[in-house]
Protein backbone atom coordinates (compact mmCIF):
# COMPACT_ATOMS: atom_id res chain seq x y z
CA UNK A 1 0.00 0.00 0.00
CA UNK A 2 1.48 3.29 -1.09
CA UNK A 3 1.48 6.66 0.65
CA UNK A 4 2.16 6.86 4.37
CA UNK A 5 0.76 3.41 5.29
CA UNK A 6 -1.45 4.73 8.10
CA UNK A 7 -4.24 2.38 9.24
CA UNK A 8 -7.10 2.99 11.66
CA UNK A 9 -8.71 -0.15 13.10
CA UNK A 10 -12.15 0.07 14.67
CA UNK A 11 -12.53 -2.63 17.34
CA UNK A 12 -10.06 -4.31 19.68
CA UNK A 13 -11.31 -7.86 19.35
CA UNK A 14 -9.49 -10.86 17.91
CA UNK A 15 -9.59 -9.56 14.33
CA UNK A 16 -8.65 -5.97 15.20
CA UNK A 17 -5.77 -6.73 17.55
CA UNK A 18 -4.36 -9.43 15.29
CA UNK A 19 -4.39 -7.17 12.25
CA UNK A 20 -2.76 -4.40 14.31
CA UNK A 21 0.09 -6.71 15.33
CA UNK A 22 0.64 -8.10 11.83
CA UNK A 23 0.49 -4.64 10.23
CA UNK A 24 2.95 -3.09 12.68
CA UNK A 25 5.30 -6.00 12.06
CA UNK A 26 5.24 -4.95 8.40
CA UNK A 27 6.01 -1.32 9.10
CA UNK A 28 2.51 0.18 9.06
CA UNK A 29 1.45 2.92 11.45
CA UNK A 30 -1.62 1.63 13.27
CA UNK A 31 -4.18 3.20 15.62
CA UNK A 32 -6.86 1.01 17.24
CA UNK A 33 -10.14 2.52 18.47
CA UNK A 34 -12.22 0.57 21.01
CA UNK A 35 -15.60 1.65 22.35
CA UNK A 36 -15.14 -0.11 25.69
CA UNK A 37 -12.83 0.98 28.49
CA UNK A 38 -10.74 -2.20 28.27
CA UNK A 39 -9.92 -4.88 25.71
CA UNK A 40 -13.11 -6.76 24.94
CA UNK A 41 -13.30 -10.32 26.29
CA UNK A 42 -16.88 -11.31 25.48
CA UNK A 43 -17.10 -15.07 25.13
CA UNK A 44 -15.91 -17.76 27.50
CA UNK A 45 -13.27 -19.49 25.42
CA UNK A 46 -11.90 -20.10 21.96
CA UNK A 47 -10.80 -23.25 20.15
CA UNK A 48 -7.88 -22.32 17.94
CA UNK A 49 -7.68 -24.95 15.23
CA UNK A 50 -4.73 -25.47 12.92
CA UNK A 51 -5.40 -22.47 10.70
CA UNK A 52 -5.57 -20.14 13.68
CA UNK A 53 -2.35 -21.51 15.15
CA UNK A 54 -0.67 -20.96 11.79
CA UNK A 55 -1.44 -17.23 12.00
CA UNK A 56 -0.53 -17.00 15.68
CA UNK A 57 2.84 -18.59 14.91
CA UNK A 58 3.41 -15.94 12.25
CA UNK A 59 2.61 -13.33 14.87
CA UNK A 60 5.07 -14.91 17.31
CA UNK A 61 2.56 -15.62 20.10
CA UNK A 62 1.73 -19.30 19.53
CA UNK A 63 4.06 -20.61 22.24
CA UNK A 64 2.64 -18.24 24.84
CA UNK A 65 -0.92 -19.24 23.97
CA UNK A 66 -0.03 -22.93 24.12
CA UNK A 67 1.41 -22.38 27.61
CA UNK A 68 -1.86 -21.00 28.98
CA UNK A 69 -4.13 -23.22 26.90
CA UNK A 70 -5.04 -26.85 26.46
CA UNK A 71 -4.40 -29.31 23.66
CA UNK A 72 -7.38 -31.68 23.26
CA UNK A 73 -6.73 -35.05 21.70
CA UNK A 74 -10.31 -35.98 20.83
CA UNK A 75 -13.84 -34.70 20.46
CA UNK A 76 -16.36 -37.06 22.06
CA UNK A 77 -20.09 -36.95 21.43
CA UNK A 78 -22.46 -38.31 24.09
CA UNK A 79 -26.18 -38.62 24.64
CA UNK A 80 -27.59 -36.89 27.71
CA UNK A 81 -27.01 -39.99 29.86
CA UNK A 82 -23.31 -40.00 29.04
CA UNK A 83 -23.26 -42.86 26.53
CA UNK A 84 -20.56 -42.36 23.92
CA UNK A 85 -22.08 -41.85 20.46
CA UNK A 86 -19.06 -40.88 18.40
CA UNK A 87 -15.42 -39.82 18.46
CA UNK A 88 -13.26 -37.53 16.36
CA UNK A 89 -9.46 -37.71 16.43
CA UNK A 90 -8.09 -34.17 16.76
CA UNK A 91 -4.53 -35.49 16.98
CA UNK A 92 -4.87 -36.86 13.46
CA UNK A 93 -5.81 -33.41 12.14
CA UNK A 94 -2.88 -31.87 14.01
CA UNK A 95 -0.47 -34.38 12.49
CA UNK A 96 -1.73 -33.70 8.98
CA UNK A 97 -1.63 -29.92 9.30
CA UNK A 98 1.54 -29.60 11.36
CA UNK A 99 -0.06 -27.45 14.06
CA UNK A 100 -1.44 -28.28 17.52
CA UNK A 101 -5.05 -27.23 18.02
CA UNK A 102 -5.30 -25.21 21.24
CA UNK A 103 -8.14 -24.31 23.59
CA UNK A 104 -7.84 -21.08 25.56
CA UNK A 105 -9.98 -18.83 27.72
CA UNK A 106 -10.90 -15.77 25.72
CA UNK A 107 -9.67 -13.43 28.43
CA UNK A 108 -6.22 -15.04 28.26
CA UNK A 109 -6.11 -14.84 24.47
CA UNK A 110 -7.09 -11.17 24.48
CA UNK A 111 -4.53 -10.29 27.14
CA UNK A 112 -1.77 -11.94 25.12
CA UNK A 113 -2.74 -10.14 21.91
CA UNK A 114 -3.04 -6.77 23.67
CA UNK A 115 0.29 -7.21 25.45
CA UNK A 116 2.03 -8.17 22.21
CA UNK A 117 0.60 -5.11 20.48
CA UNK A 118 1.82 -2.92 23.34
CA UNK A 119 5.29 -4.46 23.16
CA UNK A 120 5.41 -3.47 19.48
CA UNK A 121 4.55 0.11 20.36
CA UNK A 122 0.92 -0.11 19.21
CA UNK A 123 -1.69 2.19 20.70
CA UNK A 124 -5.29 1.37 21.64
CA UNK A 125 -7.60 4.33 22.23
CA UNK A 126 -10.29 3.19 24.65
CA UNK A 127 -13.67 4.78 25.24
CA UNK A 128 -14.12 5.61 21.53
CA UNK A 129 -17.61 4.55 20.41
CA UNK A 130 -18.03 4.93 16.66
CA UNK A 131 -20.66 6.73 14.62
CA UNK A 132 -21.00 7.06 10.87
CA UNK A 133 -19.68 10.60 11.16
CA UNK A 134 -16.59 9.43 13.07
CA UNK A 135 -15.96 6.73 10.44
CA UNK A 136 -15.95 9.49 7.80
CA UNK A 137 -13.46 11.50 9.85
CA UNK A 138 -11.16 8.50 10.13
CA UNK A 139 -11.40 7.90 6.38
CA UNK A 140 -10.20 11.43 5.75
CA UNK A 141 -7.26 11.12 8.16
CA UNK A 142 -5.98 7.61 7.40
CA UNK A 143 -4.99 5.71 4.28
CA UNK A 144 -7.18 2.78 5.34
CA UNK A 145 -9.96 2.28 7.88
CA UNK A 146 -10.67 -1.31 8.94
CA UNK A 147 -13.96 -2.18 10.61
CA UNK A 148 -13.36 -5.03 13.03
CA UNK A 149 -16.30 -4.04 15.20
CA UNK A 150 -18.25 -7.28 15.52
CA UNK A 151 -21.29 -9.04 14.17
CA UNK A 152 -24.20 -7.30 15.85
CA UNK A 153 -23.67 -3.54 15.69
CA UNK A 154 -20.87 -2.89 13.24
CA UNK A 155 -20.86 0.81 12.37
CA UNK A 156 -18.28 0.15 9.65
CA UNK A 157 -20.63 -2.39 8.02
CA UNK A 158 -23.46 0.11 8.26
CA UNK A 159 -21.28 2.65 6.46
CA UNK A 160 -20.98 0.18 3.58
CA UNK A 161 -24.54 -1.15 3.45
CA UNK A 162 -26.71 1.37 5.34
CA UNK A 163 -29.54 -0.65 6.95
CA UNK A 164 -29.81 -3.22 4.14
CA UNK A 165 -27.65 -5.79 5.97
CA UNK A 166 -28.65 -7.04 9.39
CA UNK A 167 -27.54 -10.09 11.39
CA UNK A 168 -30.06 -12.94 11.24
CA UNK A 169 -31.30 -14.70 14.38
CA UNK A 170 -30.99 -18.44 13.91
CA UNK A 171 -33.56 -19.54 16.49
CA UNK A 172 -31.45 -20.68 19.42
CA UNK A 173 -29.57 -19.26 22.37
CA UNK A 174 -26.21 -20.00 23.91
CA UNK A 175 -25.48 -19.54 27.57
CA UNK A 176 -21.74 -19.60 27.98
CA UNK A 177 -19.46 -19.71 30.98
CA UNK A 178 -16.22 -20.79 32.60
CA UNK A 179 -15.87 -23.40 35.35
CA UNK A 180 -13.03 -24.56 37.57
CA UNK A 181 -13.51 -28.30 38.06
CA UNK A 182 -10.61 -28.98 40.41
CA UNK A 183 -10.16 -32.72 40.84
CA UNK A 184 -13.12 -33.55 38.56
CA UNK A 185 -11.19 -33.05 35.36
CA UNK A 186 -12.62 -34.07 32.02
CA UNK A 187 -9.54 -35.62 30.52
CA UNK A 188 -8.16 -34.34 27.25
CA UNK A 189 -11.33 -34.43 25.17
CA UNK A 190 -13.92 -31.89 24.09
CA UNK A 191 -17.39 -33.08 25.21
CA UNK A 192 -20.41 -32.62 22.93
CA UNK A 193 -23.51 -33.78 24.82
CA UNK A 194 -26.93 -33.81 23.16
CA UNK A 195 -30.43 -34.57 24.35
CA UNK A 196 -34.04 -33.60 23.79
CA UNK A 197 -33.59 -30.46 25.90
CA UNK A 198 -30.63 -29.12 23.97
CA UNK A 199 -26.91 -29.35 23.48
CA UNK A 200 -24.18 -28.88 26.08
CA UNK A 201 -20.57 -28.47 24.98
CA UNK A 202 -17.61 -28.58 27.37
CA UNK A 203 -14.07 -27.66 26.35
CA UNK A 204 -11.20 -28.39 28.77
CA UNK A 205 -8.38 -25.87 28.92
CA UNK A 206 -5.85 -26.55 31.67
CA UNK A 207 -5.58 -27.42 35.37
CA UNK A 208 -9.25 -28.27 35.67
CA UNK A 209 -10.48 -25.11 33.95
CA UNK A 210 -12.99 -25.39 31.13
CA UNK A 211 -15.38 -23.25 29.14
CA UNK A 212 -18.80 -24.40 28.06
CA UNK A 213 -21.99 -23.54 26.22
CA UNK A 214 -25.58 -24.62 26.85
CA UNK A 215 -27.81 -24.20 23.79
CA UNK A 216 -31.46 -24.76 22.89
CA UNK A 217 -34.18 -23.46 20.58
CA UNK A 218 -35.82 -20.29 21.85
CA UNK A 219 -37.77 -17.26 20.76
CA UNK A 220 -35.82 -14.01 20.68
CA UNK A 221 -37.07 -12.35 23.88
CA UNK A 222 -34.86 -9.61 25.31
CA UNK A 223 -37.52 -8.51 27.80
CA UNK A 224 -37.14 -11.64 29.90
CA UNK A 225 -34.67 -11.25 32.79
CA UNK A 226 -31.33 -12.88 32.11
CA UNK A 227 -31.56 -14.74 35.44
CA UNK A 228 -34.68 -16.52 34.14
CA UNK A 229 -32.68 -17.88 31.23
CA UNK A 230 -30.06 -19.20 33.65
CA UNK A 231 -32.80 -20.88 35.69
CA UNK A 232 -34.17 -22.47 32.53
CA UNK A 233 -30.71 -23.77 31.70
CA UNK A 234 -30.53 -25.48 35.09
CA UNK A 235 -33.93 -27.09 34.53
CA UNK A 236 -33.20 -28.20 30.97
CA UNK A 237 -29.85 -29.77 31.72
CA UNK A 238 -30.56 -30.94 35.28
CA UNK A 239 -30.95 -34.54 34.12
CA UNK A 240 -27.89 -34.60 31.89
CA UNK A 241 -24.87 -36.72 32.78
CA UNK A 242 -22.42 -36.06 35.61
CA UNK A 243 -19.89 -33.92 33.67
CA UNK A 244 -22.64 -31.39 32.91
CA UNK A 245 -23.70 -31.23 36.55
CA UNK A 246 -20.12 -30.70 37.72
CA UNK A 247 -19.62 -27.89 35.24
CA UNK A 248 -22.84 -26.16 36.25
CA UNK A 249 -22.07 -26.54 39.95
CA UNK A 250 -18.59 -25.03 39.50
CA UNK A 251 -19.50 -22.15 37.19
CA UNK A 252 -18.05 -18.70 37.68
CA UNK A 253 -21.09 -16.45 38.00
CA UNK A 254 -19.19 -13.48 36.54
CA UNK A 255 -18.39 -15.45 33.38
CA UNK A 256 -22.01 -16.23 32.42
CA UNK A 257 -23.49 -14.66 29.32
CA UNK A 258 -26.72 -15.26 27.42
CA UNK A 259 -26.40 -14.88 23.65
CA UNK A 260 -29.16 -14.87 21.07
CA UNK A 261 -27.17 -16.47 18.27
CA UNK A 262 -27.07 -14.53 14.99
CA UNK A 263 -25.03 -14.87 11.85
CA UNK A 264 -24.73 -13.01 8.54
CA UNK A 265 -25.69 -13.94 5.02
CA UNK A 266 -22.70 -13.79 2.65
CA UNK A 267 -22.04 -10.21 1.55
CA UNK A 268 -21.37 -9.15 -2.06
CA UNK A 269 -18.36 -7.02 -1.07
CA UNK A 270 -16.45 -5.94 2.02
CA UNK A 271 -14.99 -2.60 0.99
CA UNK A 272 -15.60 0.74 -0.65
CA UNK A 273 -12.82 3.23 -1.17
CA UNK A 274 -10.52 3.11 1.83
CA UNK A 275 -12.97 1.35 4.19
CA UNK A 276 -12.97 -2.44 4.62
CA UNK A 277 -14.63 -4.79 7.12
CA UNK A 278 -13.12 -8.00 8.48
CA UNK A 279 -13.92 -10.76 10.96
CA UNK A 280 -17.43 -11.02 12.38
CA UNK A 281 -18.33 -7.63 10.91
CA UNK A 282 -17.94 -9.19 7.46
CA UNK A 283 -18.84 -12.87 7.79
CA UNK A 284 -19.93 -13.91 11.29
CA UNK A 285 -20.51 -17.69 11.37
CA UNK A 286 -22.53 -19.66 13.92
CA UNK A 287 -20.52 -21.15 16.80
CA UNK A 288 -21.15 -24.66 15.42
CA UNK A 289 -18.62 -23.93 12.69
CA UNK A 290 -15.86 -23.67 15.31
CA UNK A 291 -14.26 -21.10 13.04
CA UNK A 292 -15.28 -17.62 14.19
CA UNK A 293 -11.98 -16.58 15.78
CA UNK A 294 -10.01 -18.75 13.36
CA UNK A 295 -11.41 -17.01 10.29
CA UNK A 296 -10.90 -13.62 11.95
CA UNK A 297 -7.23 -14.49 12.39
CA UNK A 298 -7.00 -15.61 8.76
CA UNK A 299 -8.54 -12.29 7.68
CA UNK A 300 -5.88 -10.41 9.60
CA UNK A 301 -3.08 -12.48 8.08
CA UNK A 302 -4.23 -12.23 4.47
CA UNK A 303 -5.10 -8.54 4.65
CA UNK A 304 -1.76 -7.61 6.23
CA UNK A 305 0.11 -9.59 3.58
CA UNK A 306 -1.82 -8.08 0.68
CA UNK A 307 -1.46 -4.53 1.97
CA UNK A 308 2.27 -5.09 2.17
CA UNK A 309 2.53 -6.73 -1.26
CA UNK A 310 0.26 -4.51 -3.35
CA UNK A 311 1.10 -0.93 -4.25
CA UNK A 312 -2.53 0.00 -4.94
CA UNK A 313 -5.06 -0.09 -2.12
CA UNK A 314 -8.03 -0.93 -4.33
CA UNK A 315 -6.22 -3.93 -5.78
CA UNK A 316 -5.24 -5.17 -2.31
CA UNK A 317 -8.80 -4.91 -0.96
CA UNK A 318 -10.38 -6.49 -4.03
CA UNK A 319 -7.90 -9.38 -3.87
CA UNK A 320 -8.58 -9.75 -0.15
CA UNK A 321 -12.29 -10.30 -0.76
CA UNK A 322 -11.67 -12.76 -3.61
CA UNK A 323 -9.12 -14.68 -1.55
CA UNK A 324 -11.39 -15.03 1.48
CA UNK A 325 -15.04 -15.15 0.39
CA UNK A 326 -15.24 -18.82 -0.64
CA UNK A 327 -13.68 -20.15 2.54
CA UNK A 328 -15.61 -17.97 4.98
CA UNK A 329 -18.87 -18.71 3.17
CA UNK A 330 -18.14 -22.43 3.51
CA UNK A 331 -17.61 -21.94 7.26
CA UNK A 332 -20.90 -20.05 7.48
CA UNK A 333 -22.73 -22.82 5.62
CA UNK A 334 -21.23 -25.55 7.81
CA UNK A 335 -22.38 -23.70 10.91
CA UNK A 336 -25.92 -23.35 9.60
CA UNK A 337 -26.14 -26.98 8.49
CA UNK A 338 -24.99 -28.25 11.89
CA UNK A 339 -27.37 -25.92 13.70
CA UNK A 340 -30.25 -27.17 11.58
CA UNK A 341 -29.41 -30.77 12.38
CA UNK A 342 -29.09 -30.10 16.10
CA UNK A 343 -31.91 -27.62 16.69
CA UNK A 344 -34.53 -28.37 14.03
CA UNK A 345 -37.85 -29.32 15.69
CA UNK A 346 -37.85 -32.77 14.08
CA UNK A 347 -34.15 -33.50 14.60
CA UNK A 348 -33.03 -36.61 16.47
CA UNK A 349 -30.71 -35.24 19.12
CA UNK A 350 -29.15 -38.60 19.86
CA UNK A 351 -28.04 -39.16 16.25
CA UNK A 352 -24.35 -38.30 15.77
CA UNK A 353 -23.74 -35.57 13.22
CA UNK A 354 -21.61 -36.96 10.36
CA UNK A 355 -18.10 -35.57 10.58
CA UNK A 356 -15.51 -34.82 7.93
CA UNK A 357 -12.48 -37.06 7.94
CA UNK A 358 -9.28 -35.72 9.53
CA UNK A 359 -7.80 -35.32 6.04
CA UNK A 360 -10.82 -33.38 4.78
CA UNK A 361 -10.88 -31.16 7.83
CA UNK A 362 -7.16 -30.47 7.67
CA UNK A 363 -7.41 -29.65 3.96
CA UNK A 364 -10.27 -27.23 4.61
CA UNK A 365 -8.70 -25.48 7.60
CA UNK A 366 -5.33 -25.07 5.88
CA UNK A 367 -6.77 -23.97 2.53
CA UNK A 368 -4.87 -20.90 1.39
CA UNK A 369 -2.17 -21.31 4.05
CA UNK A 370 1.25 -22.90 3.88
CA UNK A 371 1.80 -26.26 5.51
CA UNK A 372 4.15 -26.33 8.49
Amino acid sequence: MSRSRRIAIVGAGVAGLSLAVLAIQRGFQVSVYERNSTVASMGAGVTLWSNAMYVLRKMGVDSEIERVGGAPDYMHQYDQLGTLQGEFDIQAVNALSGFTSTTVLRRDLMQILARHLQDLGGQIYFGCPMTLEKIDVLRQGFDLVVGADGRMNSVARQALFSDSVRPRYQGFINIIGVSQLGEHRLGNAIHDIRGAQGRFGIVPVREGACYWAAAWRAELDKTRPVSDWYDEMDRRFGQFCAPVQRVLDAREASSLNRIFVHDLDPLPYWHQGNLVIIGDAAHAPLPMSGQGACQALEDAWHLACLLDEKSELEEALADFYQRRITKVTAAQNVGRQLAQRIFAPDSKAETPVPAMSPQQLSDFWMLGLERA
